[in-house]
């Protein structure tokens, strides 16, 4: 696949990315494309390798390795190498939904379990499938027929991320009638609210939205399941339903001062502030409680990194972000091979910034926040970090983060962001639904099944595995789709 010389005759060229001091002025998508013909020689550099890792998505040592979607990633690389773009998106259109979004935002485990990647640099999937979308939608290949025929059967699908939207986009073309209920003002659930607008430009899900629409499927927002409709009106209504709320109850840091005023979840900050760009057309900055401030991240995450670039483009005094964790290696460990997924250190587009800004790296490792200091009013004015040290449970064989007596630092702070992770799915959610839960308050379903407890009722991404990857989304999303359609007609196609 590719040419046959290809990964010895080019090296890995990637987009051009605006610089720093460019990027950090606006919240405009900085990753650029490559021009087709150099895309091409990249495409090109994939191998006839004979066993292709890049499209297996299985899991190896507890982690993912290759694409879950089971992209068949030669074939398109090779389509692209040989300009036939059209092919490439009808080929690449077989097994994914949106490749408009992962091309963004996924880590690329496509790349991690490349082969051209053990020896030398991976070939730069992700990019290329990002050029065959946008390459598609440019020439008119992208569209999204209405069904011929229509069954009589009514799904209604909760949560419009990704793996409700690529639920619903699978059950309409089977002919169902897909409503899509969304608790927020706008479709798209963390794709659009929970990833900045530089990482995703929110007009790229109102593209395929507009799709989705013309195709037929019907989209309801600002109405929450389980408060603004109880679930025992939806199961009288459909005659299935796919639960794709997310996993959406952040985890919080319970420490003395905790209730001051300026803390904050850091996803609940990242939507109030991608909302109130869109709102304003992004004619105004939302930098109130942010401009001139000392910001504290907790988290080392893609939040907590995208907290970071967030509140340097919204003028913050001083970033840090805390890290739990000790500081990954440079270099995978040889107890860390390829395939399996590189624990090494990432530097980030937000790190990236704090360094251009403030001259060094924002993440401290290996520390928390002990207690949260406010003055006589109850504001935020600083807080109490605490040096963690590692230690092995010795019956359990589990890593434990363990304060280090003494080593307490008082770090003065105007805001703090909790990046830390999520616990599980909103309790009234599923409260409302009765369904079974599992010991994290994921929606419990068989093993290999998207069906839950109650009759007509399935989950699929977070909600169903727990905080994860959005081409993690896609693929359950897919796959609830597929089990749904063969549940109501008998068989599926999908």
């Amino acid at each position: 696949m590719g040419k046959t010389t290809g990964f010895l005759e080019y090296e890995r060229m990637e987009g051009d990315v605006r610089t720093e001091e460019e990027r950090i002025k606006d919240f405009y998508e900085f990753h650029e494309n490559l021009p087709l013909e150099e895309q091409k020689k990249q495409a090109a550099r994939c191998m006839d390798c004979g066993i292709p890792f890049c499209q297996a998505g299985m899991m190896i040592s507890g982690m993912a390795s290759g694409c879950p979607l089971h992209n068949l990633v030669p074939e398109t690389n090779d389509l692209v190498y040989r300009g036939k773009m059209e092919e490439a998106y009808q080929r690449l259109s077989m097994t994914h939904s949106f490749p408009e979004f992962t091309g963004r935002v996924c880590p690329a485990l496509c790349e991690a379990a490349c082969t051209c990647g053990l020896n030398d640099e991976a070939v730069c999937t992700k990019e290329n499938e990002r050029t065959i979308i946008e390459y598609a939608f440019e020439n008119g290949y992208v569209k999204e027929e209405a069904p011929q025929v229509r069954t009589d059967k009514k799904v209604a699908v909760i949560g419009s991320g990704p793996s409700g939207l690529a639920a619903a986009q699978l059950l309409n073309r089977r002919g169902h009638e897909v409503t899509v209920y969304e608790r927020h003002d706008r479709v798209g659930g963390l794709l659009r609210y929970g990833i900045p607008n530089m990482k995703l430009d929110k007009s790229v899900i109102d593209r395929r939205v507009r799709l989705m629409e013309k195709a037929g499927v019907k989209f309801v927002v600002n109405t929450d399941v389980g408060k603004d409709i109880s679930a025992e009106e939806l199961t009288k209504q459909y005659d299935s339903i796919i639960l794709a709320c997310g996993a959406s109850k952040p985890r919080d840091i319970q420490a003395p001062g905790r209730e001051a005023m300026g803390i904050r979840f850091a996803v609940d900050f990242l939507g109030e502030v991608t909302k109130e760009l869109l709102d304003s057309n992004f004619k105004k900055l939302p930098t109130k409680g942010v401009k001139g401030k000392k910001v504290i991240v907790v988290g080392g995450g893609d939040t907590g990194n995208d907290c970071v670039g967030t509140c340097i483009r919204l003028g913050a005094k001083k970033v840090t972000q805390l890290e739990m964790m000790p500081q990954p290696p440079k270099e995978r460990f040889a107890s860390n091979p390829w395939p399996e997924w590189p624990r090494v250190l990432k530097t980030d587009y937000g790190q990236e910034e704090a360094i251009y800004k403030f001259g060094d790296d924002p993440r401290v490792y290996c520390t928390t926040i002990k207690e949260f200091i406010k003055d006589e009013k109850g504001v935020l004015k600083g807080v109490v970090t605490v040096s963690l040290d590692k230690q092995i449970d010795k019956k359990t064989g589990r890593l434990n983060m363990v304060p280090i007596e003494g080593s307490e630092k008082k770090v003065p702070a105007d805001l703090v962001l909790i990046a830390a992770g999520f616990l599980g799915s909103e309790k009234y959610v599923t409260d409302s639904f009765g369904v079974d839960l599992d010991p994290r308050t994921n929606v419990k379903t068989g093993l290999g099944s998207y069906h839950t407890s109650k009759d007509k009722v399935y989950v699929a991404g977070d909600m169903h595995r727990g905080q994860s990857l959005v081409v993690w989304a896609i693929a359950e999303g897919r796959e609830v789709a597929k089990e749904v359609d063969r549940d109501l007609i008998g068989y599926t196609n999908l």
